[in-house]
């Protein structure tokens, strides 16, 4: 197994060129660590086989900010929300740290990456936050691979055959390397400090990130406002969350998926509350 250090470019070079050929690899991801690899369907199959994943689950995306945009189909928004408003809410939160959002899919979207909220074909994108030197490693593997998305995927083992929940997502190297550094065409790529890392963002818990969804609306708050629907409860805290929405004139809705916070994993030799 490679191992590379984020805040070296050379390192950042080499990780991006393993991403292009094929390669699967773990990487720093502002305060926890995901897995990122090509978007195509074998490589997809694959990893979510590695992970214990059935092979044909929906898989996310991962981007820069500016390619954002382009994976959404904004003549889906729901009445009530505007591409506007949902461009800048992105941008807000991407300027506090990693979070995702999930809305109406654009057609290129393959359906390996794509899901279905009752007739509304959407997708996850899930972003590292704008201070993160991840950015830089996904930039130049779009760059290589001639895409506007990668595939990314919590950096854990999957217990979905079983019924029984995920292991929550690494938020150390060492973790990660125990937990896949075996397999074959496995990188890793780490912070040269996780403590300065995790320090970084002081509003968000090392753990996959929070969604949003606005492909629709939930029902109106006690003060008239739509509802933004929470797809899952992860890093940034709803607490954190609700006064940015509120900020745009939104309140906020649990999803059946959100109504109990994703656990954050616990190290024998780093105790850390969440």
């Amino acid at each position: 197994m490679d191992t590379f250090d984020l805040s070296r470019p050379a390192d950042a070079e080499r990780a991006a060129i393993a991403i292009a050929r094929g390669a699967v690899v773990g990487h720093a991801f502002g305060n926890f660590y995901v897995i990122t690899t090509r978007p195509d369907a074998e490589v997809v199959r694959g990893v979510n086989l590695m992970k214990g994943r059935p092979a044909d689950q929906v898989g996310s995306v991962t981007t820069t900010r500016c390619r954002v945009s382009r994976l959404f189909d904004w003549s889906r928004l729901p009445d009530g929300l505007s591409r506007g408003t949902v461009d800048a809410l992105i941008d807000r939160l991407f300027s506090i740290g990693p979070f995702g959002f999930r809305g109406p899919a654009a057609a290129h979207v393959p359906d390996h990456l794509a899901a279905y909220d009752g007739d509304i074909r959407t997708t996850q994108v899930i972003a590292p936050g704008y201070e993160c030197p991840s950015n830089g490693l996904l930039r130049r593997a779009m760059d290589l691979l001639g895409v506007e998305y990668l595939y990314i995927t919590s950096a854990n083992r999957s217990r979905h055959v079983t019924g029984a929940d995920d292991e929550p997502a690494h938020f150390t190297a060492a973790g990660l390397q125990s937990e896949f550094g075996h397999e074959p065409n496995f990188v890793l790529m780490r912070h040269q400090d996780e403590a300065a890392a995790r320090a970084a963002y002081p509003l968000h818990a090392p753990m996959s990130t929070t969604i949003l969804g606005f492909q629709r609306l939930g029902t109106r708050d006690d003060n008239g406002r739509p509802r933004l629907i929470v797809e899952r409860h992860g890093s940034l805290p709803i607490a954190a969350l609700a006064p940015i929405v509120a900020a745009y004139g939104f309140g906020l809705e649990l999803g059946p998926k959100a109504t109990h916070r994703l656990a954050l994993r616990a190290y024998d030799d780093l105790p850390l509350a969440a």
